[in-house]
């Protein structure tokens, strides 16, 4: 689930540059990204990402929200660093690859003719790009977030897999809600957002 592809044909540019030119062209032309930056097999530099992309929104939680931090050791500083730092090694990946897991099942069921795992790993990877936002207390901006990463996920699974709107998106609902609905916040915003304008 790991594997890192030294020379991949198509995969993604490595390094902090690669990193941020990955976060452009799919936040602004993620069909064209999806169709040419997903690479069988080269799983790294898409799980890299994930874990920058995880890292910048628990940064921005605890920056905006100190309360949120949890009581680990040595203060408020201490127990920051340590947090970011199981988030880098230990939760982003692992989200990462049980979000996988479970899109995968799915895909078995609802798209026969499909890409490998290492394509699904990526798709959920870069569809998370715009979750850097969700560290920031604004309801608005997370909902914002959240259905253009869910969005990104269904044209991603759509072009890497080969489907059809329909069925990437069918594929998505589950994964989206429960990654970017629940694990980065989206639903509780929404939630937040709908009751400041008196819907609830």
């Amino acid at each position: 689930m790991t594997t890192w592809v030294e020379n991949p044909e198509g995969g993604r540019e490595r390094g902090p540059r690669g990193i941020v030119r990955a976060w452009i062209e799919v936040v602004v032309r993620p069909r064209q990204f999806f169709r040419n930056g997903v690479a069988p097999g080269d799983q790294a530099p898409g799980l890299v990402f994930a874990v920058v992309v995880a890292t910048v929104y628990v940064t921005g939680l605890f920056a905006f929200t100190p309360e949120r931090i949890p009581s680990l050791a040595g203060g408020r500083a201490v127990s920051a660093g340590l947090s970011l730092v199981a988030v880098a090694l230990l939760i982003a990946p692992g989200t990462l690859h049980l979000t996988a897991a479970l899109q995968t099942i799915i895909l078995i069921v609802t798209v026969p003719d499909r890409g490998g795992v290492s394509e699904t790993v990526q798709v959920i990877a870069y569809a998370a790009a715009p979750c850097v936002i969700s560290g920031v207390p604004s309801p608005a901006l997370r909902v914002v977030a959240t259905f253009y990463a869910s969005a990104l996920l269904v044209v991603g699974l759509r072009e890497v897999h080969e489907t059809t709107t329909t069925r990437a998106l069918i594929a998505a609902t589950v994964p989206a809600t429960l990654l970017f609905g629940t694990v980065f916040g989206g639903i509780p915003a929404f939630e937040d957002l709908i009751r400041s304008i008196g819907l609830i």
